[in-house]
């Protein structure tokens, strides 16, 4: 049954939360729940999104997007994490990855202690690029000039960065290049505009 209204739910004091199109299961999830935060929504995107914003109350949908492929990096969990989504704010990293790669908010995690945002923006950007190709989508978007005007482009200099950074930012203009051919463009969005957007860098 289809409907038009979607309940985003929020305790901050357990780290839970969820969406459901039931008002009753909302309204029992958080009464009497200390700091507990809910909001209705038009769409279960625009409430997931909220959610990943920190279920903040003073949350506004984003504007209409191009058709495309959007990725982003964040450190909000603990780790490097990264993001690709489609402009609804679908996870799409489970077109490339084995899903014991994609951790339960549909996102990847990069471990390595030494990895910093800058190298997670990179490598979303490539598995952006590794889905576009695979998908035939035309437009990839991202929210760091870094990675978009040099990195992306092999303009990084290999004293500067952790090996590692620099092999794949190499790995990654091949991929870019290649993308091009194909008639493809990667293209900047404020962060407050992208989808895929993990809410914060440290």
């Amino acid at each position: 049954m289809s409907t038009n209204k979607y309940y985003g739910y929020f305790l901050p004091e357990k780290d839970f939360y969820g969406i459901t199109n039931d008002w009753n299961e909302c309204e029992k999830i958080v009464k009497r729940k200390n700091g507990a935060r809910f909001k209705r929504f038009k769409t279960r995107a625009e409430a997931n999104e909220w959610i990943n914003k920190g279920a903040k109350y003073s949350y506004k949908p984003h504007k209409h997007l191009e058709k495309g492929i959007y990725f982003d990096s964040g450190t909000a969990r603990g780790n490097v994490e990264v993001s690709v989504t489609d402009r609804e704010r679908k996870n799409l990293l489970d077109k490339i990855l084995n899903k014991k790669y994609i951790n339960k908010f549909g996102k990847h995690w990069v471990f390595d202690k030494e990895a910093t945002n800058n190298f997670g923006e990179l490598y979303a950007c490539y598995l952006a690029l590794e889905i576009a190709i695979k998908t035939g989508d035309k437009n990839i978007f991202g929210d760091s000039n870094l990675v978009i005007q040099y990195w992306s482009k092999g303009i990084i200099k290999k004293n500067n960065v952790p090996l590692e950074t620099y092999n794949l930012a190499l790995e990654t203009t091949k991929l870019r290049e290649k993308f091009k051919s194909l008639g493809g463009t990667v293209k900047f969005i404020s962060g407050d505009d992208n989808p895929a957007d993990l809410g914060f860098h440290k």
